[in-house]
């Protein structure tokens, strides 16, 4: 793999974030063990039918740096969890938007014959939309099993919009009532970005699920993820091995320790896995080809790292 087929990795604008191992004041800095590969997520690609103001993976519909991944390469991670007992219990779909990728009703199916629960993220507008039958059929074979987490950044219409362009809440909310009439596990997914408290965020997706007369529990951190923002170039704190106690964080509750992602980049000759849904582009967290080979620690050695997991705690899992 060489740099050019990697997107722009994110600036440093100082001496932080440069050493996997030693902070920019000379700290130990933090890494997580894999613990247990409790979810397998998969870029589907990063095109996209919008392109969000800011979307953490660039997607838009002409970034195709990560191409469409397929039933073919999806199989050989399959088989590696079932040949090597790997205690995985969930498979996530993520993108760009997945239900652009030609195969991806393929790749659900596979994934839940093989009897792995699996969560489809997205923004639940016409690609989706143009998936109904299928989707039924497949929730009619396998439940519950399969969840859909739909993408909505702000209870209100104008903030969504902010984020995700003009004409965007329309068909999001009327992906989102279908799903729920239709019998779903739905969840969906907002944003803290707004200066907005948590509560007040729960409260008013709670009214907005409450009109629309869908059945998801906002106050279950499950069903509605509130996601801290991410901007890779804005002040944050690097952690140190230190900072755990200090936080009262535990490395075991961070998304590195039970997850990894499966990409393919646009010129390569087969898919390799990263540490986690954050970090598509960056070589330094590009783990190998196999699972076994990105079975490693991994070192905090990003703003992500930090703003997102550390101390917003935040993770993409359905658990």
């Amino acid at each position: 793999m060489t740099e050019t087929a990697l997107a722009p990795a994110t600036t440093r604008a100082n001496a932080k974030f440069r050493d996997p191992d030693v902070t920019a004041d000379g700290a130990r800095r933090a890494g997580v063990d894999l613990v247990a590969l409790r979810t397998l997520w998969i870029n589907t690609g990063t095109l996209c039918n919008v392109t969000c103001r800011n979307c953490y993976i660039e997607s838009s519909p002409l970034n195709d740096a990560l191409v469409y991944f397929t039933l073919g390469d999806l199989r050989p991670y399959l088989d590696e969890i079932a040949r090597e007992k790997l205690p995985t219990e969930e498979i996530g779909f993520t993108g760009g938007e997945p239900f652009m990728n030609p195969e991806i009703i393929p790749l659900i199916e596979e994934s839940l014959r093989r009897g792995f629960r699996v969560l489809v993220l997205t923004n639940a507008m016409a690609p989706m939309a143009r998936l109904k039958a299928p989707l039924l059929a497949l929730k009619e074979r396998f439940g519950a099993g399969l969840a859909i987490r739909v993408s909505l950044d702000h209870y209100g219409q104008s903030l969504h919009e902010t984020e995700r362009g003009p004409r965007s809440w329309a068909p999001a909310i009327d992906g989102l009532r279908w799903l729920a009439d239709s019998g779903f596990n739905v969840h969906v997914a907002g944003r803290t970005r707004w200066g907005e408290g948590k509560d007040s965020l729960r409260r008013g997706y709670a009214a907005l699920f409450a009109e629309l007369g869908v059945g998801i529990d906002a106050g279950d951190p499950a069903a509605l993820v509130l996601f801290p923002e991410m901007d890779g170039d804005a002040e944050v704190p690097e952690i140190t091995e230190a900072c755990w106690s200090i936080l009262g964080v535990s490395p075991q509750d961070i998304m590195c320790a039970t997850s990894r992602m499966v990409v393919r980049r646009k010129g390569a000759d087969r898919p390799a896995v990263v540490s986690c849904t954050l970090l598509p582009y960056e070589a330094a967290f590009e783990m190998g080809h196999s699972l076994a080979e990105a079975s490693g620690r991994v070192s905090l050695n990003h703003p992500h790292c930090a703003r997102f997991c550390v101390l917003g705690g935040g993770s993409c899992s359905s658990t």
